[in-house]
């Protein structure tokens, strides 16, 4: 009956598929999508990213810090650690990020950061499976968490960006998410202006574990949006690596 089951899931899959490949041509005929990145017709078979936006993009590549991802220029042939992470040994294992604030992609964070483009999630999940599968081959994760927001922002922005790119990179993983391990207790004013030792003031004691029996012994991949100095991602690394968490790892969209 297990069998029949899956089969039964994997045909409905396959026709699901079919079925988008189907409707979206049609939809593109009478709605036609625009790059969000130069909002120029796209011409994919879905997604809401054109080829060259994508091909334009700043990724993030070597060299870069062994520990935090923070990518620098110039030429580095040995890995190395940045003075912030020597200097503050942040709870995680490994950040890594996709692509740097800057460029073509930079006001499509934006606008789905801020101003509602949910319809983006998609997309910036294949781009964060992408860079899983590069950056953390050698790691194996059992759950994916995210940041949280508080309860006062998330009810200003009725959504939260970070959830809805764990998610999507759930499903391209095939890892459970886990949306409630992490609660935002204390409402924090925005990291913006402030510089590193500034964030990280602002953020301690600001998170704390909700599901602890959950966290504990298992592998976690954090999830954000943009990476700045690493010290939201690095405070909720730290609650969940105290909650029992065997380790930690992060990936972000962008570094800014």
């Amino acid at each position: 009956m297990r069998m029949i089951g899956s089969g039964l899931k994997m045909a409905a899959y396959r026709a699901g598929l079919r079925l988008h490949g189907m409707i979206v041509p049609v939809l593109d005929v009478c709605y036609p999508r625009r790059c969000e990145g130069c909002s120029r017709q796209v011409s994919l078979a879905a997604g809401h990213l054109c080829w060259d936006c994508l091909a334009g993009a700043h990724y993030v590549t070597d060299p870069m810090c062994a520990r935090c991802g923070d990518p620098v220029d110039g030429l580095v042939e040995h890995a190395f650690e940045c003075s912030w992470c020597r200097r503050t040994q942040p709870a995680f294992d490994r950040a890594r990020s996709v692509l740097r604030f800057r460029g073509p992609l930079r006001e499509a964070i934006h606008r789905y950061k801020y101003n509602r483009a949910t319809h983006l999630s998609s997309d910036f999940g294949l781009l964060l499976a992408g860079c899983v599968r590069a950056r953390f081959a050698d790691k194996r994760f059992d759950a994916i968490a995210c940041v949280p927001l508080h309860p006062v922002k998330a009810r200003e922005r009725s959504y939260n960006q970070a959830r809805l790119l764990a998610a999507g990179l759930g499903r391209q993983l095939g890892l459970p998410v886990a949306h409630r391990v992490l609660e935002r207790r204390r409402f924090t004013r925005t990291q913006t202006r402030l510089n590193a030792e500034e964030r990280k003031r602002n953020v301690r004691g600001a998170f704390r574990a909700t599901a602890p029996d959950w966290i504990e012994g298992r592998r976690w991949l954090l999830v954000d949006d943009v990476m700045t100095t690493g010290a939201t991602v690095d405070e909720c690394a730290r609650v969940l690596m105290e909650a029992g968490a065997v380790s930690v790892s992060v990936v972000t969209l962008a570094r800014g």
